[in-house]
């Protein structure tokens, strides 16, 4: 596997690769995990080969985020993206990504407003401008993303519908499942700041969405469900629940009463000084 940190060895290589058929790009921010190499998987079957890329992508992140403590584990990034059969690490330099006077930003209104769009102001333009640069640079066949960001994912295919980017199709943006812990617990990488009791207590949030999720197919309003869904976080540990919404999967509308349309709920809390996110279908 090759790793190279700017545009001209990237596109030289890409030049290479793209001689033996599509490529499937895996956007991270590092830190990888079991999410992340299923993504890499999944590449691997439908593309000749895969470009990983890791990019701590500082516009993301709001003033009192954890920018700065974010995890950077790149050599062991390295070896389990090797051990998979990556064939290039994309891990550009914050200099390679933003060169000196950079002033362009993206912004997908619609799907990136409320939930995560609400607590983290500016994020999703962030997360936007960053990959719509990814898609430029890399110029990938197909992308891998982890359905545990949900409300990501359709910020980036409404982006890439949009601007008609040079993807074939936005059928081309792959959504794969979240992958869980034993307990259910989503897999993030935030999970390694939790101590070991907020990490027990953290099991909460996965048992409280599939209880409100069973009350809901039973017949329950969505306001009580989710107002017992609150209770039964903060019981368990949690100190405070961002939000607790039950939404259309496609645009992301608000849902007041079951009717029909497919739709998730999503969930953010936090537990001592991490937030956690979470979607599931209802």
């Amino acid at each position: 596997m090759q790793t190279v940190t700017s545009l001209d060895p990237l596109r030289n290589a890409l030049a290479v690769l793209r001689q033996d058929g599509p490529i499937a790009l895996v956007p991270t921010m590092g830190a990888l995990h079991e999410g992340h190499l299923t993504l890499v998987r999944e590449a691997r079957k439908r593309a000749a080969h895969v470009v990983a890329s890791i990019f701590v992508n500082p516009r993301q992140f709001g003033a009192n985020e954890d920018l700065s403590r974010y995890p950077r584990p790149l050599e062991r990034d390295q070896a389990l993206l090797k051990a998979e059969g990556t064939s290039l690490l994309w891990a550009p330099t914050v200099e390679a990504m933003y060169p000196d006077g950079y002033a362009t930003n993206i912004s997908v209104s619609g799907v990136s407003a409320g939930l995560c769009g609400e607590d983290r102001p500016g994020h999703f333009d962030g997360v936007a401008t960053v990959v719509n640069k990814l898609f430029n640079q890399v110029q990938p066949d197909l992308a891998f993303f982890g359905e545990k960001d949900w409300q990501q994912l359709a910020v980036i295919r409404r982006m890439a519908r949009d601007l008609d980017l040079a993807l074939p199709r936005v059928e081309a943006i792959h959504g794969v499942a979240t992958v869980r812990e034993a307990d259910g617990l989503a897999l993030s990488s935030r999970n390694v700041y939790l101590s070991p009791e907020q990490r027990a207590q953290a099991a909460c949030l996965p048992r409280a969405m599939d209880a409100a999720i069973g009350a809901l197919r039973a017949g329950a309003g969505v306001a009580g469900a989710l107002a017992d869904l609150v209770t039964t976080l903060i019981d368990g540990g949690f100190s405070s629940v961002d939000y607790a919404e039950v939404r259309t999967a496609d645009s992301l509308s608000p849902v007041a009463a079951l009717d029909g349309r497919l739709v998730r709920l999503f969930v953010a809390a936090r537990i001592g000084g991490t937030r956690l996110i979470d979607n599931k279908p209802v």
